[in-house]
């Protein structure tokens, strides 16, 4: 599904970030009110969570399994490793979620906290999406105001003419 290649391709290039994160610069935040880095690292988590929520409501009995997801902490502060593991750990069900899908699915409403008469299945994972690249944008703006050297195919992935 191309969604799915979409949302690989965008937690591709937050591991790739969050791996550049100097670790004694974790804590650090641009402004005094701003979230710390692992802050946003926990709260990139939280943002795949929410997809694998949709998910697994959408197929909860073939992914019994997802349930133990939700005993996992998401937007606290998140160290370096951690994030990448559970970034990953995130993808694999999320992939796996994918496999259950079939088209007819995503037009399905499933009720949410914001919408009781729910939300169609493809509404929620596209706005889980949009939040995890918003925040991913975040960190990536963080790490150039940190002075690293980032660019263009660090925020995302370049394609070439042969890969369209």
């Amino acid at each position: 599904m191309l969604l799915l290649e979409k949302l690989d391709e965008q937690v591709e290039r937050a591991l790739h970030l969050t791996a550049l994160v100097p670790s004694d610069k974790i804590e650090w935040r641009p402004l005094p009110d701003a979230h710390r880095i692992c802050d946003l690292l926990g709260h990139l988590l939280e943002c795949l969570a929410g997809s694998c929520a949709t998910l697994y409501a959408v197929h909860h009995g073939r992914l019994a399994h997802f349930a133990h997801l939700r005993e996992k902490p998401v937007n606290h502060c998140c160290g370096i490793e951690e994030a990448l593991g559970r970034m990953r750990e995130y993808l694999d069900c999320i992939r796996e979620g994918f496999q259950a899908l079939a088209d007819e699915d995503l037009s399905r409403m499933l009720p949410t906290v914001f919408v009781g008469e729910g939300e169609a299945v493809l509404t929620l994972l596209l706005g889980n999406l949009e939040h995890f690249i918003n925040h991913k944008y975040q960190l990536f703006f963080y790490l150039r105001l940190l002075g690293i050297p980032l660019g263009t195919g660090d925020l995302y992935r370049l394609r070439t003419t042969s890969q369209i």
